[in-house]
C-alpha cells in the first residue's frame, strides 16, 4: 500500500459561489473519482440550504465524503477534519479511485496537506471563561489582552474573529507559551500528499453578483424554515455552527431583532466579505494553479491528466497568480 506522500490528490479551492462543487463533480465523473468535502459547514447535518451543500442529484452522480457527519452541537475542528479526511482518502485510494478534495475552508486544506500546529487540545472550562470575558469587555478588549501575551498572533487576527482569539488565549493559559511559538515550531512545512491544487478564478463583480443571487435563492428555497427546524430541535444560536453566516442573521430575524430584508442584506454583505477573505488566504498559499471555469474546462482536464500521468515534479511547475478580490 502506498504511503500518504505517494497518494495523488486533486484539490479544488476558491471563494464561495465560484463553481467548485460543479467542477469537482465533472472531474470526478471523468476521472473515476470520489469527492472529499473541505467546507467547514457542510459537515453539519440539518444545515443544507445555508451551506450550499451539493444537491442530491450531484451526490448520486459521485460519492461524497465528510458531508452530514456531525450534528450542529459538535465543535468540529481542523484537527477533526484532518483525521476524518485522511481516513476517507485512504479508503478511496484503496478501492482504486481518484481523490478530489473540494472546499473553500483554507485552514482545512492546509491542515490536510501540511498538518497542524502541535498545540494542546482545548480546555472547555478556560474557553467558557474567555467567552464570558469577551461578552463583558468585547472582542476588541479580548484581542488587546492577547496582544499583551502574543503580539504576533494578535496582529494576524481581526477583532471579529473571536474563535481564534479565544483559542490563542486558551493555549497561552494552558501552556504559558504563545500560539505563535507553536506555529513557528511547526512551520507548516510537511507535504502529506502528492497534490495538484486548482483554484477557480472569478472576476470580482461577477463573484459578488453570484453571491447575491445565491443568498436570494437560499431564502426562496427555505432557509428560514431550515433555521426554525434547527432551533426547534434544540440547537441554540450560541453554538459555533449556528453563528455562521446565514444562520446567525436568520436567528436574529426569528428573535424579532431585525427585519427579514435587513437580515438578507447582512447575509449578502458578510458573504461578500467572506469571499474576499478566502481569496486573500488562497493568494498566500503556495502552488495553486489558477484557472477559469467553465470556460477553461478542457484545459483543466489536461492539467489533471498530466498530474495523474507524471511524477511528483508536476506539482512544482510554474503557476499563474489570480490577483486579489477587493
Amino acid at each position: 500500500m502506498k504511503s500518504e506522500k505517494e497518494i495523488k490528490v486533486v484539490c479544488i479551492v476558491g471563494p464561495t459561489a465560484s463553481g467548485k462543487t460543479e467542477l469537482a463533480v465533472r472531474l470526478a465523473e471523468r476521472f473515476e473519482g470520489e469527492i472529499v468535502n473541505a467546507d467547514s459547514m457542510q459537515v453539519y447535518r440539518g444545515m443544507d440550504i445555508g451551506t450550499a451543500k451539493p444537491s442530491a442529484d450531484l451526490r448520486r452522480r459521485v460519492p461524497h465524503h465528510l458531508i452530514d457527519i456531525v450534528t450542529p452541537a459538535v465543535n468540529f475542528s481542523a484537527s477533526d477534519f484532518r483525521r476524518e479526511a485522511g481516513k476517507a482518502i485512504a479508503d478511496i485510494h484503496s478501492r482504486g479511485k481518484n481523490v478530489f478534495v473540494v472546499g473553500g475552508t483554507g485552514l482545512y486544506i492546509r491542515a490536510l496537506l501540511q498538518g497542524l500546529v502541535d498545540s494542546p487540545r482545548g480546555d472547555e472550562r478556560i474557553r467558557c471563561e474567555l467567552n464570558e470575558l469577551a461578552d463583558e469587555i468585547g472582542n476588541e478588549g479580548l484581542l488587546q489582552q492577547l496582544a499583551q501575551v502574543d503580539p504576533v498572533t494578535a496582529a494576524r487576527l481581526h477583532p471579529n474573529d473571536r474563535v481564534r482569539i479565544v483559542r490563542a488565549l486558551e493555549v497561552y493559559r494552558q501552556t504559558g507559551r504563545p500560539m505563535s511559538e507553536f506555529r513557528e515550531d511547526h512551520g507548516f512545512a510537511d507535504e502529506l500528499y502528492d497534490c495538484l491544487m486548482l483554484g477557480i478564478r472569478v472576476e470580482r463583480q461577477e463573484l459578488y453578483d453570484r453571491v447575491e443571487s445565491r443568498v436570494e435563492e437560499m431564502v426562496e428555497q427555505g432557509l428560514i424554515a431550515e433555521v426554525e427546524e434547527l432551533l426547534r430541535q434544540g440547537y441554540t444560536r450560541d453554538l459555533k455552527a449556528m453563528r455562521s453566516i446565514g444562520y446567525k442573521e436568520i436567528c436574529s430575524f426569528l428573535a424579532g431583532e431585525i427585519p427579514l430584508d435587513q437580515g438578507v442584506q447582512l447575509i449578502k454583505r458578510d458573504t461578500r466579505r467572506y469571499a474576499k477573505r478566502q481569496m486573500t488566504w488562497f493568494n498566500k498559499e503556495y502552488g495553486i494553479k489558477w484557472v477559469e471555469y467553465p470556460a477553461a474546462f478542457a484545459t483543466i482536464c489536461n492539467h489533471v491528466i498530466e498530474f495523474f500521468e507524471r511524477g511528483e515534479d508536476h506539482a512544482k511547475s510554474t503557476f499563474q497568480h489570480p490577483g486579489s478580490v477587493s
